[in-house]
């Protein structure tokens, strides 16, 4: 079953439901804690882990793909790693397109296959929160749209830990379209002052495909909608209607029928991402076309020598 994240995690400020929530986002936060006190595992090959804080739309699949090209040109040896979760087969087709994929309900277990297979390097997308393992190099990713949305822990808010955890990690990434970058800049700052801040930016790569002066009703299914939604306006697409839906929402035939539906009403062409055009039943591909996208690590070289290259 998919949830759509609740309105108010991604307030400003907590409401009185995030404070209701808090008990128990502490006892989830010491349970969390207590974890951590597990022997973690260390492998041969290395292992970078592309996690979050921020539950879902921060960007780690697009990272850890551009991730994948850079070590593919520097002749290193690279695969991904993705622990198997059924709601989340839209990412594992996207990875599995970019590359090698190893999947399993451990992740332990798929870093040693590849290891198995001589792979110089595995990058985990997802898995910061994973004591079994220690990882050769850790990233942050942050959406620069969601941030850190009302700051608390979930269910209270939307971040899987507590954001003075930060102090812990050398390397945070902020991705989206630019926006808000000195404000949270200077708040990951304030936590720990000598991380290292690292932007991208999404750029299309097919916008040559679609015509400018064509209407478009749009739709996603991914944690970042408004930042697709940003990249589409900055590149000259005009949105007429869009639709957000949950984070790996498994679409219906009334859903796209829908869409289709205002689409012809409003004289309007279909566009959604690629992770949601792969989760498409065939009979709607030759009505809806996505946008390709791949995430620009602005700071490139600096990056690469943070997380050990």
């Amino acid at each position: 079953m998919t949830i759509r994240k609740p309105n108010f995690w991604n307030l400003k400020e907590p409401n009185i439901l995030a404070y209701l929530l808090l008990p128990i986002a502490k006892i989830i936060q010491l349970f969390n804690f207590l974890k951590k006190y597990s022997r973690p595992k260390k492998f041969k090959i290395k292992t970078i882990c592309v996690g979050n804080i921020y539950v879902g739309g921060t960007g780690k699949t697009s990272l850890s793909i551009e991730l994948n090209k850079i070590f593919n040109n520097k002749n290193i040896k690279s695969c991904y790693v993705k622990k198997f979760y059924k709601n989340q087969i839209d990412e594992q087709t996207i990875l599995k397109n970019n590359g090698k994929l190893f999947l399993s309900n451990e992740r332990t277990t798929a870093i040693k296959l590849a290891e198995e297979e001589g792979y110089e390097v595995a990058i985990l997308d997802d898995g910061l929160q994973d004591r079994s393992i220690e990882y050769f190099s850790e990233i942050v990713c942050f959406n620069s749209i969601n941030w850190i949305g009302n700051g608390l822990t979930i269910p209270a808010g939307p971040l899987r830990e507590n954001i003075s955890n930060l102090k812990r990690y050398k390397n945070i990434f902020i991705n989206g379209n630019l926006e808000n970058i000195d404000e949270i800049k200077a708040e990951i700052k304030k936590i720990n002052p000598q991380t290292n801040i690292h932007l991208g930016k999404y750029n299309p790569l097919n916008l040559n495909e679609f015509n400018l002066s064509d209407k478009y009703i749009v739709f996603s299914g991914i944690g970042n909608h408004s930042t697709f939604i940003s990249m589409l306006n900055l590149n000259g697409l005009k949105i007429i209607k869009d639709f957000e839906y949950p984070d790996h929402y498994q679409y219906e035939k009334k859903d796209i029928d829908k869409i289709l539906f205002q689409a012809e009403n409003l004289n309007c062409k279909v566009i959604t991402t690629e992770k949601d055009y792969v989760k498409l039943d065939k009979i709607y591909l030759n009505k809806i076309r996505f946008l390709k996208s791949e995430l620009k690590i602005i700071d490139e070289d600096k990056f690469m020598r943070s997380i050990g290259y």
